[in-house]
């Protein structure tokens, strides 16, 4: 069997080079492509996280960026979460000004009810978002407030002995005024944020003093 010419060799050699710098270059540029992707993914996770606190905690309250300030806890039965969830801490010139706590309502009439739960670093619910429910259009969906401000009446409320009677509705002798037509997704919610508040002010001091968690980790 005859030899390589010295030009094949070359040919040879320039071929192996040619597709060694070949794919290089499609690993840079799918290494390239993949770190836009993430970064793009992350920007706009980001940005979801954001409009929803913002929506439970307006901007000009707090000079931190909560998103990035927050800490994941296991499930907890006075969050009612099956799963981790995020706590999110605002904070301004470093003194904490709210949480936003990550509640579930198991006990909706149609299946778990997901919210966003502001307090206060007193204590003091600040304000509550509905994020997702199955229940009634027309009726027990009036606790989202697209469709009614009536969650706005759990803004302002604490947990103290002095105020058992805010958290029970009114046809239970309490303060509290029901959804028409849906008491089941009323008492729901209203004992859920309830039970934030209470864990909350149990563990306030560990809540605002934990480091903050991998962004990525969060919710």
């Amino acid at each position: 069997m005859s030899q390589p010419t010295p030009q094949q060799k070359a040919s040879a050699l320039r071929a192996v080079i040619y597709l060694t710098v070949t794919a290089l270059i499609a690993v840079a540029l799918l290494a390239n492509v993949e770190r836009l992707t993430r970064q793009r993914i992350n920007a706009n996770e980001a940005a979801r996280i954001m409009k929803r606190l913002q929506a439970v905690l307006p901007a000009d309250e707090y000079d931190n960026e909560p998103h990035l300030d927050a800490i994941r806890v296991p499930p907890r039965d006075l969050l009612g979460n099956t799963a981790p969830s995020s706590i999110y801490r605002a904070r301004r010139s470093s003194q904490p000004v709210a949480a936003i706590l990550t509640a579930t309502a198991p006990d909706g009439y149609f299946g778990p009810i997901q919210m966003l739960v502001s307090i206060d670093a007193d204590g003091r619910v600040f304000r509550v978002r509905v994020i997702a429910h199955n229940e009634t259009p027309g009726l027990g969906d009036a606790i989202d407030i697209q469709k009614s401000d009536w969650i706005e009446n759990l803004n302002g409320l604490m947990v103290s002995e002095d105020s058992s009677s805010d958290w029970v509705l009114k046809r239970d002798g309490g303060n509290f005024d029901q959804i028409t037509g849906a008491t089941v997704t009323s008492q729901a919610v209203i004992k859920a944020v309830r039970n934030a508040v209470i864990y909350f002010n149990d563990d306030r001091d560990e809540i605002f003093s934990l480091p903050p968690n991998n962004p990525a980790e969060t919710d």
